[in-house]
């Protein structure tokens, strides 16, 4: 069974394939003048997202004709060109085009999960003993679409990542409307959320510390259910890299499947186009 369906992995695949550079089969620097072909791009990606959506370990998606080290060293390469920011942000496009992004209403709230192997985005996790956690503060329209992502520390307080993750949204969709409502939960009920909301030239509708949560719940539930899709990946759920630039790579090719999977979810009542999945899971 394939890792994603193909309505979802073959988009992303062919804009993926234009954001690579050119490189030749042959290494031209080989001393001999010959060497190994190179594993083609497309058979790295499809165990990528495997790995992605599986949470396995390299060695465990590798194949013959392309072991763990070149899927690593490729994941390496991608991740330090800043591929998957990019298509993600060629996803949020399509998205805006075809359905339109509610920047009206946004939603950031943080998520905690393990990463076991520490690392430069890991820390110390106050709701799991202490144990090596990551945490990844997300920004999403009215809609749910994840806009900007953040990770951190564990040991981050929210309130902290609330900037980075505003101008993380802001590198990916452009400038936000300056009526925009950001809705936070009381972990941002504090004079450093006002401030950096002020900065931003947005408006916040923070709930209260100490009343429940059901009565002042607001509009912030759609953030809610994205950082659940997103721990539907596996790699996301539990991280075993180090490297901060891998990490952020997956965080984004994450939120570009969660993105194309909202748009063709809602685009198929809308358009018409050859093959066009009809049943409500995509497959």
């Amino acid at each position: 069974m394939p890792a994603m369906p193909s309505s979802l992995l073959e988009p992303l695949w062919q804009q993926f394939a234009v954001l690579l550079p050119r490189r030749s089969e042959f290494d031209p620097a080989h001393p001999l003048g010959c060497h190994r072909r190179r594993v083609p791009d497309e058979t790295v990606f499809r165990l990528v997202v495997e790995a992605l959506v599986h949470g396995s370990g390299y060695e465990r998606v590798a194949i013959t004709g392309c072991s763990d080290w070149t899927i690593r060293n490729r994941v390496k390469h991608w991740s330090a060109l800043g591929l998957a920011q990019e298509l993600h942000r060629i996803a949020l496009a399509a998205y805006d085009k075809m359905i339109g992004l509610g920047l009206s209403e946004l939603s950031v709230d943080g998520c905690q999960t393990k990463a076991p192997c520490k690392g430069d985005q890991a820390g110390p996790s106050p709701v799991d003993r202490a144990n090596q956690g990551l945490k990844r503060s997300t920004l999403v329209d009215s809609g749910g679409i994840p806009i900007g992502l953040v990770s951190a520390g564990a040991n981050r307080h929210d309130s902290v990542l609330l900037g980075p993750t505003i101008d993380a949204a802001r590198r990916q969709v452009g400038n936000l409307p300056a009526d925009a409502t950001v809705h936070l939960d009381s972990a941002y009920d504090g004079k450093p959320s006002r401030q950096v909301l002020g900065a931003q030239g947005l408006s916040g509708e923070i709930a209260r510390r100490g009343a429940p949560a059901p009565i002042q719940v607001g509009k912030r539930w759609v953030v809610e259910r994205t950082q659940s899709w997103m721990n539907g990946y596996g790699k996301i759920r539990r991280c075993f890299e180090r490297d901060g630039r891998v990490v952020d790579f997956y965080l984004y090719l994450a939120a570009a499947f969660v993105t194309i999977r909202a748009l063709i979810r809602r685009a198929r009542n809308l358009y018409r186009w050859p093959h066009r999945p009809t049943a409500r899971r995509l497959r």
